[in-house]
């Protein structure tokens, strides 16, 4: 009887420690809450630890994210500042500290190899391989800095597979450093390591916003001893949490 209650006590537990909202500001800030209200310009909540408490009221404005008890999530975009009568926010209102980001999504896109690159994966790998190929992968965006102009400082890592649809496995790693501009062109530069060793890849692009979500487009090139292959990639990302 007693490991029967505790194993319920146990388990309540758990889904109170589940039950709760999470508001997720722009300045960064996590608050465990209960949202009691939402109007055009405010939210209303309880704290967590203090459901008896006072009914407390924040500026929507402020406002990035609810993350619900339920495992779903309400953006807030600039229309909220709007409805409150305030300028559209700025990432330049972020402090230094917490202008750190950090971004992830799919890519997919296309490769096309020089014949001097073909015939070395050939020789190498006694491998036929067409010299056009489809790309999948993933990217892994972090956004170290962004200045009063609007211009980003990035690391990414993109980790990609080609050729599957030739039944082949050609797998390859890029880190880049680079910057992206305001207007959302970017440049970076950094290692490659593939099936014909390690180089260098430099790629440009842009990237466009929708709704929170980005879609960056990016055109790559990897020249190596054994030639040379241009990418050119897509895919979306978002923040991660």
């Amino acid at each position: 009887m007693k490991k029967l209650l505790l194993t319920l006590s146990a388990m309540c537990s758990f889904v109170l420690c589940q039950a709760q909202d999470v508001l997720v500001k722009r300045n960064g800030d996590e608050l465990q809450v209960k949202v009691e209200e939402i109007t055009p310009t405010q939210i209303k909540y309880r704290r967590f630890d203090n459901l008896q408490g006072p009914l407390i009221s924040v500026s929507k404005a402020g406002v990035f994210m609810i993350k619900y008890e339920n495992g779903t999530k309400e953006v807030f975009n600039e229309a909220a500042r709007s409805d409150a009568g305030l300028p559209a926010y700025s990432p330049v209102q972020v402090p230094q500290e917490q202008q750190v980001l950090k971004l992830s999504g799919p890519r997919l896109g296309f490769t096309v190899l020089s014949q001097r690159y073909a015939d070395n994966i050939k020789d190498e790998f006694h491998t036929d391989v067409n010299p056009f190929m489809t790309q999948f992968g993933w990217q892994f965006e972090t956004r170290i800095f962004t200045l009063d102009s609007g211009v980003s400082g990035l690391f990414e890592f993109v980790p990609l597979v080609g050729g599957l649809e030739q039944g082949k496995f050609l797998p390859s790693l890029s880190g880049l450093v680079g910057v992206r501009s305001a207007k959302g062109l970017e440049f970076g530069i950094g290692p490659n390591v593939s099936l014909s060793g390690a180089g260098l890849v430099m790629a440009v692009g842009t990237n466009f916003q929708s709704q929170g979500i980005n879609f960056p487009v990016n055109f790559a090139v990897a020249p190596s001893k054994d030639g040379a292959r241009f990418s050119l990639l897509f895919g979306f990302n978002s923040r991660k949490y």
